[in-house]
């Protein structure tokens, strides 16, 4: 925790109800709402790029995870002559959202997509975390470069993207020598080939 966030923790965990501490469900309230706002910033900003994990599956991953670690903390009592790890409930959440992001990934003629939003999902998740845990101050400046990230590094994206030149895509039989045809075709033009990747389709198409 930042000293801010031990401030926090320290002024609401004072506070009681009658006989019953109410600072714990207070400071737990805040963090699921802190991570509902955090995460649904990063799942609106995947809806609106038209990403098929949107703004409800981030929220979810972000609230889901936040939960988690509440449980891992307030969940299971201290035992006298015991040790308690209440990071090994984080380290199983990790994991099981690494799942969930490779189903974001997806294998498009002949690149891939959905990468980001499997690390957006991964950082929600990451985000849930750090409210579950109290670090108030973490998760919100980590959401704030994440938004950077998404908003800011995509149109460098864009813009280099139209450096490297335009795609082409052709279709031959097996027969037929495409390779040297094409190193013919780019030294008559006097162009570069900068990749080339090839597939087989229906009957002797490449």
């Amino acid at each position: 925790m930042t000293t801010i966030d031990q401030i926090i923790a320290e002024k609401l965990g004072a506070i009681q109800f009658g006989d019953w501490p109410f600072g714990n469900f207070i400071l737990c309230v805040i963090a699921l709402v802190l991570s509902l706002v955090l995460c649904g910033l990063i799942g609106y900003e995947r809806e609106i790029k038209g990403s098929n994990a949107g703004f409800r599956t981030h929220l979810l991953v972000g609230i889901g995870s936040c939960v988690i670690m509440i449980v891992s903390i307030y969940g299971f009592p201290a035992v006298e002559g015991t040790k308690r790890d209440v990071a090994r409930l984080a380290a199983a959440v990790v994991t099981g959202v690494g799942f969930l992001g490779a189903g974001a990934i997806m294998h498009r003629n002949a690149g891939i997509t959905g990468l980001t939003t499997a690390a957006t999902i991964w950082v929600s998740m990451a985000i849930g975390l750090a409210c579950g845990s109290m670090n108030f101050i973490l998760a919100t400046g980590g959401t704030i470069l994440i938004l950077i990230v998404l908003i800011t590094l995509g149109r460098f994206e864009v813009y280099f993207s139209k450096k490297k030149g335009p795609q082409i895509t052709l279709k031959a039989t097996r027969n037929v020598p495409v390779i040297s045809h094409l190193l013919e075709i780019s030294e008559q033009s006097e162009c570069s080939i900068h990749n080339l990747q090839m597939e087989s389709l229906e009957g002797d198409e490449i």
